[in-house]
Parts: C-alpha cells; sequence; structure tokens
C-alpha cells in the first residue's frame, strides 16, 4: 500500500480525552474514531489489526475441533426468560421493542442463543462432543464507558460453546479451551495468564480468566512471577488426547495467579517471597465450565447410551477480539508510539523514501515494494513528499515491526537500511537483502 493513497489521519497532538496508552495512541495512530460513548468505528489501520487478531483466533479455534458459525446481534427476550436471566442481568442489556412491539435485546452474549439451536438440530449423544463458535460485536451498556476499546459499549468478541454427554468431557473441552487460548495469545506475542477467577452472571464453578500484566489494567492480580516464564512455542498438541491436554493445564495453572476477586492470602504467602508479585492485569478472555444451568432450564437434552434423555453438559468460552488490540499496546509501546507484534502488525513492514522524486530512491523503492509483494508481503510505502524527520516519526507512531529506509548516500553505496522498531537497531545491506531479511522474519509468523 502506498501511503500518498492510504487513508491514515495521523494526529500530532494527545487527545485530551485519551487516558490510557492504548486510547491516545489509536487516536492518534487513525485507528480509530468515537461516534458516540464506547462506540467507535474503525478506521482502515485499525480495521487490519483487528482482522489479523480475528484471523489468529478463528486458525487456532479449528485447529483445536471447534465449528464456527454466526449469530445475530438481535435476541429474542423470550429465550432469556427461559434461561431467567432476562431480569437478572441488568441494566447493562440494551433492551429494544420492534414495531410489532416484539421484546428484543443487542445480545451481550450468546448462551441462550446457541442452545435453543443445539436443543432444535441434535437429540442424541452420537452428536457429541460438539463445540461451535462465532465471532460477533456485542453491546453492554456500560455505566461508565471509557479507556477506549478497553471498555465499549460495542465490542468484537469470539464466544465458544461446547456441549459434552458428561462432566469428564466437559471438562476436556474447557482443557481444550485452555490450550487454544494459550496458543492464540502467543501468536499475537502477548503473555497472558490464566487466572482462577470468578463467574459473574454466566454462572458455573469453574472459570480462569487470561490476563495481560499492564499497569493500567481494570484487575488486582497476584502471583508467581515463575508463571509468566511458560511457553506452549511449538509443541504438537493432540487436542483429542485428553491427558496431554490437561497436563498442559495444570503446567500453565499449578503456579499462584488469581484476580483480587478469588485471592487467597494465606496460599499466597506459602510462595517464596522473590517470586510473589502484585500488580494489575487487562482480562482478554474467559473460560467457563457451568454443567446443566442452561440445559436444564431450556430443555437442551439427549437420549445417551442407556436410552435416558438427560441435559446436555455445558461450557462457554470468550476472548475479546477488539478488545485485544488495546492490551497489546499497553503491553508493547514506547515513548514514540506502537510496538506492534509480527503476528498481528497491520503491515509487516515500511518502506521510506528519503527523498522523494529522486530517480534512484524512486526506483530502489519501488522494486523493494514490488519485491515484497511477490513474497506475499504487503509493504507500506511512505511515498508522501514529506521531510524525512516526519516520515520516520510516522512509522514510529504506527508500529510496523521492521522498516527499510532508502536514501540517495546509501544507495550510491549499493545498501539500504533495515532497522528494528522494538530494539532500534540498525543494519545496511543490499536491497536483496533487505528483502530476503524480511520475508525470513514473516516465514515464521
Amino acid at each position: 500500500m502506498r501511503l500518498s493513497r492510504y487513508f491514515l489521519p495521523v494526529l500530532k497532538e494527545n487527545p485530551a480525552e485519551a487516558q490510557i496508552v492504548s486510547h491516545r495512541y489509536m487516536l492518534r495512530a487513525g485507528m480509530i474514531k468515537q461516534q458516540a460513548a464506547g462506540i467507535y468505528s474503525w478506521l482502515p489501520l485499525g480495521y487490519r489489526v483487528l482482522k489479523r487478531i480475528e484471523d489468529i483466533v478463528h486458525q487456532e479455534q479449528v485447529r483445536a475441533g471447534h465449528i464456527p458459525l454466526l449469530m445475530p446481534t438481535l435476541q429474542p427476550a423470550d429465550l432469556w426468560r427461559e434461561s431467567g436471566r432476562y431480569d437478572d442481568y441488568g441494566q447493562e442489556m440494551l433492551r429494544i421493542t420492534d414495531r410489532q412491539k416484539r421484546e428484543m435485546l443487542y445480545g451481550p452474549t450468546n448462551e441462550e442463543m446457541i442452545t435453543d439451536i443445539f436443543r432444535s438440530h441434535v437429540n442424541s449423544y452420537k452428536d457429541l462432543p460438539l463445540t461451535l463458535y462465532h465471532i460477533q460485536w456485542k453491546f453492554r451498556d456500560e455505566m461508565r464507558p471509557r479507556f477506549g476499546v478497553m471498555r465499549g459499549r460495542e465490542f468484537l468478541m469470539k464466544d465458544g460453546y461446547n456441549f459434552d454427554i458428561d462432566r469428564d468431557a466437559a471438562l476436556h473441552a474447557y482443557n481444550r479451551h485452555m490450550v487454544s487460548y494459550l496458543r492464540s495469545y502467543e501468536r499475537m506475542g502477548l503473555t497472558a495468564i490464566p487466572m482462577r477467577a470468578a463467574s459473574g452472571p454466566i454462572g458455573g464453578d469453574n472459570t480462569h480468566e487470561f490476563l495481560v500484566l499492564a499497569q493500567t489494567g481494570e484487575s488486582e492480580v497476584f502471583y508467581d512471577d515463575r508463571v509468566t516464564a511458560l511457553k506452549l512455542g511449538q509443541r504438537d498438541i493432540d487436542y483429542d488426547d485428553r491427558t496431554q491436554v490437561a497436563k498442559v493445564c495444570e503446567e500453565f495453572t499449578t503456579l499462584y495467579a488469581r484476580t483480587d476477586e478469588t485471592h487467597d492470602a494465606g496460599v499466597f504467602d506459602t510462595i517464596p517471597e522473590e517470586h510473589r508479585k502484585v500488580g494489575r492485569g487487562i482480562e482478554v478472555g474467559q473460560i467457563f465450565y457451568f454443567g446443566t444451568k442452561y440445559s436444564e432450564s431450556m430443555g437442551a437434552l439427549v437420549v445417551n447410551d442407556k436410552g435416558e434423555r438427560v441435559p446436555v453438559e455445558m461450557g462457554s468460552h470468550g476472548i475479546g477480539v477488539s478488545r485485544l488490540l488495546g492490551a497489546i499496546i499497553e503491553a508493547s509501546h514506547d515513548e514514540k508510539g506502537i510496538i506492534w507484534p509480527e503476528g498481528v502488525t497491520p503491515f509487516p513492514v515500511g518502506i521510506v523514501n528519503l527523498k522523494q522524486g529522486d530517480s534512484a530512491c524512486d526506483a530502489a523503492c519501488a522494486g523493494i515494494y514490488k519485491a515484497l509483494a511477490a513474497k506475499g508481503l504487503e509493504a507500506l510505502y511512505d511515498d508522501r513528499d514529506e521531510r524525512a524527520g516526519a516520515k520516520f516519526a510516522t512509522m514510529d507512531l504506527i508500529g510496523l515491526p521492521w522498516r527499510i529506509t532508502a536514501g540517495p548516500r546509501g544507495l550510491a553505496n549499493g545498501v539500504v537500511e533495515v532497522t528494528s522498531r522494538r530494539t532500534g537497531e540498525s543494519e545496511e545491506m543490499s536491497v536483496e537483502a533487505a528483502v530476503d531479511r524480511i520475508a525470513q522474519i514473516y516465514a515464521a509468523h
């Protein structure tokens, strides 16, 4: 993409309404525009990152054996009355009456609707296990929407729902989701710690939140800092192997890590003092096992292998897709701007032409742009007639992980400069070597 043809409304000054880093940088980098309190338009740069995060979530859900579908944003109120949650959910639920006087709501979550879909089509244990999920916009009428996409009213969320014949199978689904989430976050460049949490209005006894450590986090967290060193890496995990999946979950949940809601000071004090940490965390996902809470109240029954009709065991599992953008920025930035991990960056590399209009510079940058495209990499080419300082400032602000800079002096010596946004380190090399270096980096992503 040539920047001269792109829509990137960068702001030079910090917006007064932005209280935290992610909100400030998302506004300044032209990623979002507020349309109402807690409701945003996603501008091209922000939308590209949003789609990259969504793609990773889809890929890891499918890898774990989960099946995508798409449910509507509006739901009939009668489904929620069946489960008993319509009156209990509170003022966060946006209630709507259509022209036929039918009561509707803008979905804050989808347990009722997915249970209705299940009970309409599944009758036998032979059709289980089954996990369905979608990525869809949600609405919760927050009393005080703030911090940009971190606590908005409208947000994009992946929510998945498992249906199993017994508790053991349902707990395997719970573990399967934990592992798939851990892999998703790692691919996004995040360390997201699973922490024992409270279930809230979803219900159930088993639940973990995934939190990214950040000073601006809304939750106080207590943890053994050795948990931050745990990584899945490139392990080959068989999601059908209950023992293997359970062992991974045990590895990531044995060390102490809890939110303030479930914190146990007595247990925490048994951790060696040098490993006891108190901080703040941003919630980016949560998984629940709640048994037959919804299947009993809504009649989601199947015939088991004994010919008995029994309620299915269920769980629900959410990832805050749009919220993740804010969390990634909070975890990865400096005083100049965003530093995107390679897995979610809107463009893999930026090309800066130091002397637009110079035939050698123009030809070299165009050649780099085409060579990267031939390797499947779409660069952001700053071909504007701007001074070099302004181009560098824009690239630092929007946070592309790598930059290739071409200028008359370097080209006269047959080299361009390749710069890492994260470390600031630069290296001179030939055009061909620069293209190959970037291609090698992204081959791993």
